[in-house]
């Protein structure tokens, strides 16, 4: 039988917590009465450095069942960095782990037919939205957009996948040799290039508190992903620059014959026009070549991505 853990990121998740584990924990009984997992298979919770008590209910839930284990970080250091603590943590003690968000808007139940897959001989079993009616009009334009845009990019990512999957044990060793500091999981994880299936679920309303990704965050993450799996904005800049540079030769013909036969006409508004459209590019080109620049600057410093202040298993 397969032993399954399963990671899961928390930031102040007080306020589902309790709902979650009971709902979880309800599952893995049914998984094991069906001999589909074995018994010494786990629920882990990582706490990426929550100021709430999101901590103390996982310690209580580990002194009740040691089904339920913990991975405390030193401090806050983000969705992305929180589960990669837990899933390279963990790809030495079970033959295959899925991640999930606190709050169980992906369908646990699903994790049934992952398990399937995984039988199957897939190393990466995506789950991936049928659907996004619970999400508004704006985010669920922005998000599919989002994928859209990234493969353009060149970035293969999972249409409509988001963080929710299941990796073996070979995958997890495979993913452990990719060493960058800026990481986005669900663009990274295809590179694997192992054997992988999709299964389709329905994602649920959030039941409690609050979306940790609001708009921010959203669009920081959309920004990430791009930046740190494609140079196309870089590229984008050439092909834009070099497009103004025969926009520029054009007017410059275009000023000569003008000069010549005498229908030159002195005013701003076209120097105007020009000033605040090329110093527009100039300025934009600068930030993005800067982003990049950004990031081989921390890449270089081979700073930990995450530190482990306490670790809650059977041990």
């Amino acid at each position: 039988m397969t032993k399954l853990y399963l990671a899961i990121p928390c930031y102040n998740e007080e306020e589902v917590l309790w709902d979650s584990a009971e709902k979880l924990l309800d599952k893995y009984n049914d998984l094991m009465n069906a001999h589909k997992i074995s018994e010494d298979s786990r629920i882990v919770f990582i706490d990426d450095g929550s100021q709430d008590a999101t901590w103390e209910i996982i310690e209580n839930l580990h002194s009740q069942t040691p089904i339920f284990q913990g991975i405390k970080l030193s401090r806050n250091r983000g969705h992305q960095n929180a589960l990669l603590a837990g899933l390279m943590t963990l790809k030495d003690k079970a033959d295959a782990v899925i991640s999930i968000d606190a709050d169980l808007q992906d369908d646990i139940n699903a994790i049934d037919k992952m398990l399937e897959e995984y039988e199957k001989g897939c190393d990466v079993v995506y789950g991936v939205r049928s659907k996004r009616e619970t999400d508004t009009f704006f985010k669920r334009f922005t998000a599919e957009g989002f994928y859209k845009i990234l493969n353009k990019m060149g970035a293969k990512v999972i249409f409509n996948h988001a963080d929710f999957r299941l990796m073996s044990r070979r995958a997890l060793r495979a993913f452990s040799q990719y060493k960058e500091t800026n990481i986005f999981l669900r663009g990274m994880v295809p590179m694997i290039g192992y054997r992988s299936a999709i299964v389709k679920y329905e994602r649920a309303e959030r039941l409690a508190g609050e979306s940790k990704y609001p708009l921010k965050k959203m669009l920081a993450l959309a920004w990430e992903g791009v930046t740190s799996l494609s140079i196309q904005p870089i590229r984008m800049i050439t092909w834009l620059g070099l497009f103004i540079f025969l926009v520029s030769l054009i007017m410059i013909i275009y000023s000569v014959i003008s000069f010549f036969v005498g229908a030159t006409v002195s005013g701003w508004t076209s120097t105007l026009c020009s000033i605040w459209a090329l110093g527009g590019l100039q300025l934009l080109a600068i930030g993005i070549i800067g982003e990049y620049i950004g990031k081989i600057y921390l890449e270089t410093k081979r700073r930990p991505r995450f530190i482990i202040e306490r670790y809650l298993s059977d041990n």
